[in-house]
């Protein structure tokens, strides 16, 4: 007779938003059925540890953050790492995926670990939390009916340059929304940038820090911010323009 060979059922893959700013409590930004769920988790993937073990521990687990399993996903990771960030969730374990900020899968590596998950058929289960792109986006007065995010622009000026022409030009072509995120470092840079290379008539939308007591969020024509330019250095910033 032959012994059938019984599969074990996957885990799943449950995908934690994280409040934007280093000082914020969770509990604040995600619903409480969601962090009841978190606490029964043993196992993280996520972008930095350090980060994360911070968040971590706002859930007041039973297992203390040492002994738990924290694996990190980033730029630094090497070739084939997806597959066996996902081997303990295969196996039929639980796990969670955080990113530094906010969302994770959007404008953070975790996205190819989501595509990887969905091709072992493992249940991904997306949770309620801040993004700071739906955020800039809800509250630009931009058209929200059509809308691409694109990113970050290119760091060096010419490519730069290149990039927010092409954005202009998408946007009148399609009516569309086109979204992008800047490091802090360079958010002034991208503005000025904007203000030299876009129309006087495509309306600019600059939203820093969203959700946190200085956020800023204005959206005017190029024609006005040459007029009334602002300083947003050392800021993390979300742009968003439309065509006039």
């Amino acid at each position: 007779m032959t012994q059938e060979i019984s599969k074990v059922k996957p885990g799943k893959l449950y995908l934690m938003p994280v409040p934007l700013g280093g000082d914020a409590v969770w509990a604040e930004s995600v619903p409480a059925v969601q962090l009841e769920q978190y606490k029964q988790l043993r196992y993280f993937i996520v972008e930095r540890a350090k980060t994360a073990r911070a968040f971590i521990g706002q859930l007041k687990l039973s297992t203390p953050t040492s002994e738990l399993d924290i694996r990190e996903l980033n730029e630094h990771s090497p070739p084939g790492w997806v597959e066996q960030l996902l081997s303990p969730i295969t196996q039929g374990q639980d796990g969670g995926l955080m990113s530094e900020a906010g969302c994770p899968a959007i404008a953070d590596p975790g996205a190819d670990l989501v595509a990887v998950a969905h091709r072992l058929n493992i249940e991904v289960v997306p949770g309620i939390g801040a993004s700071s792109i739906l955020l800039a986006l809800i509250g630009s007065g931009l058209n929200g009916q059509r809308f691409a995010f694109e990113g970050y622009l290119p760091a060096e000026r010419e490519a730069r340059d290149v990039a927010l022409r092409e954005l202009e030009r998408r946007s009148a072509q399609l009516n569309q929304t086109q979204l992008w995120i800047e490091t802090p470092y360079r958010a002034q840079a991208i503005f000025q940038s904007a203000l030299h290379i876009l129309k006087p008539t495509c309306r600019l939308l600059v939203a820093c820090d969203l959700s946190l007591p200085n956020q800023l969020i204005k959206t005017h024509s190029i024609e006005y911010w040459r007029k009334h330019p602002i300083d947003i250095q050392r800021r993390l910033t979300v742009f968003g323009l439309l065509a006039g």
